[in-house]
């Protein structure tokens, strides 16, 4: 009996000697890229403010209520870079711990579920820079009031394109999570597209959500979406388990 219980206890503590030593060289990926954009903090949030500052009438500038805020929102914005950059390595680590257990069609199936999610995330971030937030700010400044100067807070700024990148690169995740529906035998492609119509009112609740109070953002969000989800669809064809064909009578 004790030389069993210990036989089962070795595996369990080389499991966890494993995940530590995964996590651990995931937490040394993500340090070792932070101390390398740090001095970069500054410049990276001048590209980030680029989007504002390009729909601001001239001579304005993003302002710092608070004092220590110009210190700490670059820092902030240079770890989510980090962690966005090093994506790729963290999700090795994760990938290289569970691997072992699965079976080879489980494994044939996830890498490029996990390729196309961390495509898709960065996607939308992309999609959030480079068009959202230009639209989002030119409408911002054409609403703004007659006499009201639009001048926004270092830390406020920051957190609310982070909800934006985080809104829009979750969103585009959709066609792999229908995906996952499939392969679970959870949906069918032919439910999905019954469900189109409750999907699209979904879709639109949900980016009313999670983007900010104004119209843009919203159908910037939502369009895209619709999209995707058609593009779910298509994908969930080709992995979606086969029904038994029924005997002949």
């Amino acid at each position: 009996m004790t030389d069993a219980a210990g036989d089962a206890e070795r595996p369990l503590i080389a499991h966890l000697l494993e995940l530590r030593a995964r996590l651990l060289r995931g937490f040394a990926g993500l340090g070792l890229t932070l101390v390398c954009l740090l001095p970069f903090a500054n410049a990276l949030y001048a590209v980030l403010a680029k989007p504002l500052l390009a729909k601001l009438p001239a001579g304005s500038h993003i302002i710092a209520t608070q004092v220590a805020s110009p210190f700490f929102a670059p820092m902030k914005l240079a770890f989510f870079v980090a962690l966005v950059v090093t994506m790729p390595w963290l999700l090795y680590q994760a990938w290289a711990f569970v691997a072992p257990g699965l079976y080879k069609r489980e494994k044939r199936l996830a890498l490029p579920l996990l390729s196309s999610a961390l495509l898709l995330f960065y996607a939308g971030c992309a999609f959030a820079y480079f068009l959202v937030l230009p639209m989002v700010f030119g409408f911002l400044t054409r609403v703004t009031p007659e006499g009201v100067a639009m001048m926004t807070d270092i830390s406020a700024y920051l957190d609310f394109v982070l909800v934006l990148f985080l809104a829009f690169g979750l969103a585009f995740e959709l066609p792999v999570a229908l995906v996952i529906l499939a392969l679970l035998g959870w949906v069918t492609p032919a439910q999905l597209r019954e469900g189109r119509g409750y999907a699209v009112v979904g879709i639109f609740i949900v980016a009313a959500v999670l983007t900010p109070p104004d119209v843009v953002s919203q159908l910037m969000l939502a369009i895209p979406m619709c999209l995707l989800y058609e593009a779910g669809i298509i994908a969930a064809q080709f992995v979606a388990p086969r029904s038994p064909a029924r005997a002949a009578p």
